[in-house]
């Protein structure tokens, strides 16, 4: 009878298990947290895996929640790539059950920390009294949009394609090849973009909140400040005055507001002043996950910025 039992234990097991493998099977096995990351990873991951992401289009990464269906993707993730818990706050305590093996962390990576670039405190000490202990991700000393640098999203793509290569060893020779085609592709962007935007490096502008450091450091542009340092926070009285008198004084071209950010402050600044409006999208919302959607983000915010600018 026991063995009759261990037989049945046995077919019980194997089916759970094979019903778990179609479960998971449906779902993607990488597993971004913002959709720059998956660009990155998509890319590297191109005809040997798919990537999925986890923060929904129009949702800001500085106060998300994760849904059950997302704790569920990362579970079931065989990787995930994320900046860390200066960023994304709210994926702390489930990427700690991964395991080191099973996920990126870029902020963590030894070629990425001396690449960081010093953050910026939130003005006017607004944050400082959120009674939740703050889900603000600017408190950290380092400015965590690191997706904006084309030299981090080379370390990236490098780990997330070490890591993969871990995983799934039979597929060396394409990930190989998708790494090489993503630094060629890299190089390729910068060198155009570099003469796209050197028309406009000497131009003044205020972007909506303080993302794009990286990029702007990167290319050699020259802004002259943000509304915020967090999204969710309006800028105080004070701050605007600055921005207005700046813009009344001619020195900025170009004021950016964001996709998901139209604050009517921007406005309201701008009115009556020869400063035009732009938008800036820093999650790259439009763009499809796919081998070249990393140096398609690039390039659509390389064009956000030489058509209000020039």
């Amino acid at each position: 009878m026991t063995d009759q039992k261990k037989t049945i234990k046995r077919i019980l097991l194997a089916t759970s298990l094979l019903s778990a493998c179609a479960v998971t099977g449906a779902q993607a096995d990488v597993v971004a947290s913002v959709r720059p990351l998956g660009f990155i990873a998509s890319a590297i991951a191109d005809g040997v895996t798919p990537t999925e992401v986890l923060l929904p289009d129009g949702a800001s990464p500085h106060d998300f929640a994760l849904r059950p269906s997302d704790l569920k993707k990362m579970r079931s993730a065989d990787l995930v790539v994320w900046v860390g818990p200066e960023m994304e706050a709210y994926m702390t305590k489930s990427a700690a059950q991964l395991g080191p093996n099973r996920q990126v962390e870029i902020s963590a990576l030894p070629t990425v920390k001396p690449l960081l670039q010093k953050g910026e405190e939130e003005e006017e000490g607004h944050d400082h009294d959120h009674a939740d202990g703050g889900h603000d991700h600017h408190h950290g000393e380092y400015n965590m949009h690191v997706w904006m640098s084309p030299e981090i999203a080379k370390q990236t793509a490098i780990a997330i394609h070490a890591k993969l290569l871990e995983l799934m060893p039979q597929n060396k020779d394409k990930l190989d090849a998708n790494l090489r085609q993503f630094e060629d592709g890299l190089t390729q962007v910068d060198k155009n973009l570099g003469k796209m935007l050197q028309p406009v490096q000497g131009k003044g502008y205020f972007v909506f909140h303080d993302a794009y450091g990286y990029f702007e450091k990167h290319f050699g542009l020259s802004p002259l400040g943000h509304f915020t340092v967090n999204p969710e926070i309006q800028p105080g009285a004070q701050r605007l005055h600055l921005i207005r008198t700046q813009l009344v004084e001619q020195k900025a071209v170009c004021v950016f507001a964001e996709p998901q950010f139209r604050p009517a402050v921007i406005n309201a600044v701008a009115q009556g002043t020869t400063v035009r409006m732009g938008t800036l999208d820093p999650l790259g919302s439009g763009i499809a996950l796919g081998k070249d959607s990393y140096v398609n983000f690039l390039s659509q915010l390389t064009n956000q910025y030489v058509s209000c600018l020039k």
